[in-house]
C-alpha cells in the first residue's frame, strides 16, 4: 500500500525536533511521499531545504490568512521565483479565514488572488485554506476562473456539502484530514461518500488535528493512514483502493512531482 500525505508541517514544533523519526515512522506505515507546506516567507527556506534532502518530501510556497498583513508586499514575481525551485510542486497554504481575522480580510484576498495568478502562470496548484469564508472563497474562484484555468484543491475540508459540490463543479480537487474521523464530523462524513473518486486526496495536517485513535497526541505523517482507512470504510472500498486512487490524484493534481 502506497499513501501520500498531500498536506503537513514538517518544520512546525512537534515535528521538525525528530524529523528523521517522523518520516522513518510514516513510511514504517506504507507513506510514500509529503508535501511540506510552508505559511509564512521565513519558512521556504527551511520547507524547501527538507525537500532537497529527503527524495519523497516535496514543497510549498507561500501565505496563510493569518499571516496576510504581514506580507502584504509579496508580489507576484517573488512567489513566482520561488515556486521555479525543482522541488516546490504547490502554493499555499493561501486562501481567507474569517473564523480567527488575524489578518484584514481585503489584504487576504488581494493574497489570495497573487497566488492564483502565480498559479495559473506557472501550473503549481494553489492550496487554498479557508474558513467561515465561503462565499468569499466561492465568489473570488469564480472570478479568477474566469480569467483563465487554474489548477487548486480545499485542503483539510471542513466546509458545508454545498460549499464542497460547488467547488468540485468548478474543478478543484478536496483533501480530508483526520477531522473527518472526529465523532462531530457528521456532515462531513457524509459528504466524504459523496467526493468523486478523482477528486479525493487525504492529509493530516500534521501536527494539528491527530485522528481517531491518535486525539489529544501530536499529530504525525504517518497517521494519514488512519484516516485513510476510516474514509475507506465511509466509501465502502478497501484502504488499499484509497491508497491508491489519492495517491494517482496527487501526482495528476501536483504534475511537478512526476519530474
Amino acid at each position: 500500500m502506497t499513501l501520500i500525505d498531500s498536506h503537513c508541517h514538517l518544520e512546525y514544533e512537534g515535528l521538525a525536533e525528530d524529523q528523521p523519526g517522523v518520516l522513518d515512522r510514516a513510511r514504517a506505515a506504507g507513506v510514500t511521499g509529503f508535501l511540506n507546506i510552508s505559511t509564512r516567507r521565513s519558512e521556504w527556506e527551511r520547507v524547501v531545504g527538507t525537500a532537497e534532502r529527503e527524495p519523497d518530501v516535496w514543497a510549498s510556497v507561500g501565505i496563510h490568512p493569518h499571516e496576510a498583513d504581514q506580507h502584504a508586499d509579496l508580489g507576484a514575481s517573488e512567489l513566482r521565483e520561488a515556486a521555479g525551485h525543482p522541488k516546490v510542486v504547490g502554493l499555499g497554504e493561501s486562501g481567507l479565514d474569517y473564523y480567527y481575522d488575524k489578518s484584514d480580510r481585503s489584504v487576504q484576498q488581494a493574497l489570495f488572488r497573487t497566488h492564483i495568478g502565480v498559479a495559473r502562470e506557472t501550473g503549481l496548484p494553489v492550496i487554498i485554506h479557508t474558513r467561515d469564508a465561503e462565499s468569499d472563497t466561492i465568489a473570488i474562484l469564480e472570478d479568477e476562473l474566469g480569467k483563465g484555468a487554474f489548477p487548486a484543491l480545499i485542503h483539510c475540508f471542513t466546509a458545508s456539502a454545498a460549499f464542497g459540490r460547488r467547488v468540485i463543479e468548478l474543478g478543484l480537487s478536496v483533501s480530508l484530514s483526520g477531522i473527518v474521523t472526529f465523532k462531530n464530523a457528521r456532515e462531513l462524513q457524509d459528504f466524504a461518500k459523496e467526493i468523486p473518486s478523482d477528486r479525493l486526496l487525504v492529509e493530516t495536517d500534521s501536527p494539528f488535528l491527530a485522528p481517531v485513535p491518535h486525539r489529544g497526541k501530536t499529530c504525525e505523517p504517518a497517521y494519514v493512514r488512519n484516516t485513510a482507512e476510516f474514509v475507506a470504510g465511509l466509501r465502502g472500498e478497501t484502504v488499499e483502493n484509497l491508497a491508491e486512487t489519492t495517491s494517482r490524484n496527487f501526482h495528476a493534481l501536483f504534475r511537478k512531482t512526476a519530474a
